[in-house]
């Protein structure tokens, strides 16, 4: 298990009412959705990903997660990132979501990203200045 320091690139989240289950904590599903928020936040932040008309898009071909402390609704999150791997067409992100202010995550979980034309779905090298940005968050 990672620490906060561990991690490059913060951002706050929150729960929502919908991401409880019948259970009474945040369902796993909804994890996947606060890594996605971290991920595409951080690109389109550094002006890299254009979600609408870049020619570049990433498609998820592995996941994972741990789950280590349980989550419920109301409670302020912060997600974290960084990157493990950069290839010449794919990426290993790594991310966590912490209770706002905890030192050791709730869950840890990765992603793999491989970059495709947006119109073939082949995959194309990372542009230069997307690989600029992700090398400021590697590991």
């Amino acid at each position: 298990m990672g620490r906060r320091g561990d991690y490059k690139h913060f951002l706050p989240l929150q729960t929502r009412w919908a991401d409880n289950d019948i259970y009474g904590h945040v369902n796993n599903v909804a994890h996947y959705g606060y890594f996605d928020t971290v991920v595409n936040e951080f690109l389109i932040s550094q002006k890299v990903l254009d979600i609408h008309n870049g020619p570049v898009i990433g498609l998820v071909v592995e996941t994972g997660c741990k789950y280590f402390v349980p989550l419920e609704f109301p409670q302020k999150l912060e997600g974290a990132l960084r990157v493990a791997h950069i290839g010449n067409s794919s990426v290993r992100y790594e991310l966590a979501i912490f209770k706002a202010g905890d030192d050791a995550p709730a869950a840890e979980g990765h992603f793999i990203h491989v970059y495709v034309d947006r119109d073939a779905r082949k995959p194309v090298p990372l542009p230069q200045q997307f690989r600029k940005a992700l090398e400021t968050i590697l590991v």
